[in-house]
């Protein structure tokens, strides 16, 4: 009898020691901050069964309005209220089953720095510096491979990691600043832990933590705190749509419908206009944005009402965490619209003055502009989202640089996309660029012509909106043969191991890639002082002949652009312009500070771009 009595209290023992076992493995968002304008805090608990458990806390200003248990027993949602007047500190969030406090927590609420929610966003007066991390400079080859992470370093594999780092680019921040970029956007920064093909980023594996192959959350913070040392902002990229398939969801979903299509893999059809086509099925709306990109990234479904919200709250973290300026969002229109709607609703509502560029991949405004905010369009849409890629701008340059001017053809196609700008509620707000990470480098679809890239460049950095430059196009990097993604992002020659030449002392390049990158350098430097690139009005003129005029003007300053497409020299006499130029009889070149007297016309040479700055 005695036996089976302590038989019993051994096993109730090994029971209650079980029970209360600390199974809790993450509560996310790790922290949060007092003072934000929603007042509202979902907490995500993740642990094995932890919803048998019941969370307490006792903290001044803070209270548990509900706790929700979901399809899956080993996640737990903790609704808090965090009161307007709370203070910073710690507490303890306690999980208890029955009477056994079973785990416990300390969970941190910061101060958020002075100005936090009425941070300046990047703007026309900015110009955006786009860096592959693992592909600029390695600041740090102790992280090249890291041990619980599969793919280390593999420099001969184009789509291998190359050994990048947030120190690198901590260490060349005074380069990005000289060059005359204001803003640095960086391809994802968070942790990719696939087999295979993780250097670019987008197949994240955790949207809290920063890979350790390029650093740690506090290096990142660091990186945006010296950047802004040097008057540069820092974009984060930010992704909405979907994960990689290493993601620790996809082992543990906490709802059956966490991803859409069933969690298995079903291609999306990229045709975007099914979602704006009055005459669209439906069922072609829903698989454009529920089919998955690719099988190593599964999409996630933002109609449930908990990933909408961790998906808010993240964004909101690592903007308050690091100090951004802005956001970039990668395949925007891919995720679910009333998501999309809500989701850029609280982070401008957060920061009203914060700037958030959306990625819509599309040649026409038409499909472009649906989404900036205050389109109100037919069907009645409703976007928050203040910025887009122009990519119709984009397309049409680097076609128009390559032909002939005809009807529609030549630097009339450029005229013509921005004629477009009816579209679109704010174009001034628009990032405009040559290339980035996921097109042919601008030298090579221009034949390596480094005469069309300066034209390009030029238009670039006067046109209405905001430049970005993707690295290396300064020096000319191209992408020879067909198009691949690997060979685009090449590493930066920043005197790798091996390298031969270095492009942050100019040590073996070639004279023509110096002579890229002084011009690049010294145009941009211009730009920061050009209030009417900044904030002036657009007035351009009909192309003729191949010669393209325009004019950035406001009451403090008037600039004069004139592109020559052509393959001898033009003089352009200047009087079908008097609307534009007025009074002003002079004009200076603002790279080579030449005189020109506007009456006796303007000499261009061929294949070419002329700044004036009219006096």
């Amino acid at each position: 009898m005695i036996r089976h009595w302590l038989a019993a209290l051994v096993l109730g023992l090994c029971a209650a020691q079980a029970v209360a076992a600390d199974r809790i493995e993450r509560i996310e968002p790790m922290s949060w901050w007092v003072g934000m304008k929603h007042d509202r805090l979902q907490l995500m608990v993740h642990g094995e069964r932890v919803a048998d458990f019941e969370p307490s806390l006792q903290y001044a200003g803070v209270a548990i309005e509900s706790v929700e248990r979901v399809a899956n027993p080993n996640y737990l949602f903790v609704n808090l209220r965090i009161a307007p007047d709370t203070k910073p500190g710690e507490f303890s969030i306690d999980f208890r089953h029955g009477r056994r406090k079973a785990a416990s927590r300390t969970y941190v609420l910061h101060a958020r720095e002075p100005g936090s929610a009425q941070r300046a966003g990047f703007g026309p007066e900015d110009a955006i510096y786009l860096v592959m991390p693992d592909r600029f400079a390695n600041g740090d080859p102790s992280n090249d491979t890291v041990k619980g992470l599969r793919e280390g370093l593999d420099r001969s594999e184009p789509f291998g990691r190359h050994g990048g780092d947030l120190q690198g680019i901590v260490n060349h921040l005074d380069y990005v600043a000289d060059m005359g970029f204001t803003q640095l956007w960086l391809n994802p920064v968070l942790e990719n832990a696939q087999s295979s093909i993780t250097y670019h980023g987008y197949a994240i594996t955790d949207f809290y933590k920063v890979d350790p192959r390029l650093g740690t959350n506090e290096s990142y913070r660091q990186l945006s705190a010296e950047a802004r040392k040097r008057g540069i902002g820092l974009i984060k990229d930010v992704v909405l749509n979907h994960c990689g398939s290493e993601h620790w969801w996809m082992r543990d979903p906490p709802t059956p419908d966490w991803f859409n299509m069933g969690g298995k893999f079903v291609p999306t059809h990229h045709v975007r206009e099914a979602l704006q086509d009055p005459h669209a099925a439906e069922t072609d709306r829903v698989d454009f944005t529920d089919g998955w990109f690719v099988e190593t990234m599964p999409d996630m479904n933002q109609r449930n009402p908990y990933l909408a919200t961790y998906l808010i709250q993240n964004t909101l973290w690592w903007i308050e965490y690091a100090d951004l300026s802005g956001l970039r969002i990668d395949t925007y229109p891919y995720s679910d619209r009333g998501f999309l709607t809500e989701w850029s609703r609280r982070v401008m509502e957060e920061y009203p003055d914060i700037n958030v560029v959306g990625e819509e991949w599309s040649g026409s405004p038409v499909t472009v502009s649906y989404w900036q905010r205050g389109r109100n369009p037919a069907d009645g849409y409703v976007s928050y989202l203040p910025s887009l890629f122009d990519f119709p701008l984009h397309e049409a340059v680097l076609q128009a640089l390559k032909e002939k001017d005809d009807w529609g053809t030549g630097m009339r196609r450029i005229y013509r996309v921005l004629a477009a700008d009816a579209l679109y509620p704010d174009p001034y707000n628009l990032v405009v660029f040559p290339d980035n990470h996921d097109v042919n480098r601008m030298f090579t679809v221009l034949d390596d012509r480094a005469d069309l890239q300066r034209m390009a460049v030029a238009f670039f950095a006067t046109i209405r909106g905001i430049p970005q430059v993707f690295y290396g196009t300064e020096i000319l990097m191209a992408s020879p043969g067909p198009e691949n993604y690997g060979v685009i992002r090449s590493g930066f020659p920043v005197g790798w191991a091996g390298d031969t030449r270095n492009a942050f002392t100019g040590k073996g390049l070639s004279a023509a890639e110096r002579s890229m990158q002084d011009y690049t350098r010294q145009l941009l430097q211009w730009r920061r002082t050009a209030s009417a690139v900044h904030d002036g009005k657009l007035t351009h003129y009909v192309p003729f002949e191949g010669v393209y005029v325009y004019f950035r003007h406001n009451d403090a300053q008037k600039v004069m652009v004139i592109l020559n497409n052509n393959d001898e020299s033009r003089t352009v006499g200047t009087q079908r312009f008097g609307e534009t130029i007025g009074t002003a009889a002079r004009g200076t070149d603002v790279l080579s500070k030449q005189g020109h007297e506007l009456a006796k016309g303007i000499t261009v040479p061929a294949r070419s771009a002329t700044i004036l700055e009219l006096n």
